[in-house]
């Protein structure tokens, strides 16, 4: 019986041994075949425009394709919940947005997936500075003339935004507490349908990223009245910053970053990591980052970790102080 046992033990022993050497092996093979980007949004949009700009430097920066598959739904929890699901190989990747990942928990019942538990932080794509625009459905040209006119009009100017807990959604507001009367708003199922009211003046102002606006912008069919972040935008430099235009310490920022299924081995993150870095110094992609008024924000996986972390606290926060629910 102890020979038997002993013999258990070392074939057990040496069965672990093998499993963990063939997953060095895959690890330090990986990537051998295409991968999956999934984009909880239909085409069109930040999410999706953050995964095309990386597309091609990130597959040539790991040597496989990069394969884009849109899956919205659900305010993005169709596409974000697969992707938790998947294979922890490093096959199928997140595309994520920050609105989605600090709020969906907190306004969804039973959303099926947990930010800091199901999804692993891989790295940054782009930083987006929202831009404050207003439509011809409004009489202002500038954020000052944009505060009296909130403040001379208590609950009756408009606010678009991309679905109820949004980041617009949570922009407008702290907009409308930081001037000290409420805005009404006006949730649309994404950022186009969202602009075209704002644009046909049906809606007054859409506080978004300027990605998805600068056609519109450089038609003349919106106004910039401010960037609300630290630092003006190269693709808009004549448009102040909320500082600038006499509203400090109202900023809005959303990210687009990778994530990878919690479990996936931390040499394949590191590798994912390093081929964004990379990416990063690609000159179309900096090209295109900087038309498109989207900041380029290298960071470590423990970097990007600590900044998701922080946002779902956040925006956890905000979303529960003002009641906000999707059903």
């Amino acid at each position: 019986m102890e020979i038997t046992r002993r013999l258990l033990l070392a074939m057990t022993g040496l069965a672990a041994a093998g499993q963990a050497q063939a997953q060095r092996e895959a690890e330090a093979g990986w990537p051998s075949r295409p991968i999956t980007l999934v984009v909880p949004n239909p085409p069109g949009g930040g999410t999706d425009f953050a995964a095309r700009l990386f597309q091609e430097a990130l597959g040539q920066a790991l040597g496989q394709p990069v394969v884009i598959e849109n899956r919205s739904g659900g305010n993005g929890n169709v596409g974000i919940l697969a992707a938790a699901r998947a294979k922890p190989d490093g096959y199928t990747l997140l595309l994520q947005y920050s609105g989605y990942h600090g709020a969906n928990a907190a306004l969804t019942p039973d959303v099926g997936w947990d930010p800091n538990r199901d999804l692993a932080a891989v790295g940054m794509a782009t930083l987006a500075p929202h831009v404050i625009f207003s439509g011809p459905g409004i009489p202002v040209r500038s954020l000052a003339e944009l505060v009296a006119h909130i403040r001379e009009n208590p609950g009756r100017v408009t606010y678009a935004s991309a679905g109820t807990g949004s980041i617009q959604n949570i922009a407008g507001l702290q907009l409308a507490q930081r001037v000290g009367a409420p805005m009404l708003h006006v949730p649309y199922r994404g950022a186009a349908p969202a602009l075209q009211d704002v644009v046909g003046g049906r809606v007054d102002i859409f506080i978004t990223t300027p990605s998805s606006a600068m056609s519109l912008l450089q038609g003349g069919q919106l106004k910039a009245l401010a960037v609300a972040s630290e630092a003006r935008l190269s693709a808009l430099p004549e448009v102040p910053t909320t500082a600038e235009a006499g509203l400090p310490d109202y900023t809005v920022d959303a990210w687009f970053a990778v994530f990878a299924p919690a479990g996936t081995p931390q040499p394949v993150i590191e590798k994912v990591n390093a081929a964004l870095r990379e990416a990063t110094r690609n000159p179309r992609v900096q090209e295109v980052a900087t038309a498109s008024g989207v900041v380029l924000k290298p960071l470590t996986a423990a970097e990007m970790d600590s900044m998701a972390r922080q946002d779902v606290e956040t925006l956890t926060r905000v979303v529960r102080e003002a009641g906000l629910r999707l059903e």
